[in-house]
């Protein structure tokens, strides 16, 4: 079996993060990069970015396009929410998806 190193990855996809994290910050929003495994890469938005309605927006059109289109081995993100946002967004709903 054939060990693969992913620092390299890691560290392309952490450049990438680095390039769009300004605009995040301009609008009161960040990110956090959580880990990279089998070409997912999983992040958490913060700040404004948890709460903002141009959210599926910024992740599909600017950080899964950008890390697709510059970072080969990635396929696909995935966005993990802090436990207390995610019980907040169902209250708001209703408890309907």
């Amino acid at each position: 079996m054939q060990v693969i190193n992913i620092e390299p990855i890691i560290e392309k996809i952490r450049k990438i993060l680095n390039k769009i994290r300004p605009y995040l910050n301009s609008e009161g929003g960040d990110l956090e990069f959580l880990d990279y495994k089998d070409g997912i890469v999983y992040i958490r938005m913060l700040g404004a970015c948890v709460d903002c309605v141009g959210l599926d927006s910024t992740l599909k059109d600017g950080i899964e396009a950008l890390l697709v289109e510059n970072v080969p081995e990635v396929k696909r993100y995935a966005v993990m929410v802090q436990l207390e946002v995610a019980d907040r967004i169902v209250a708001n709903k209703g408890g309907k998806d």
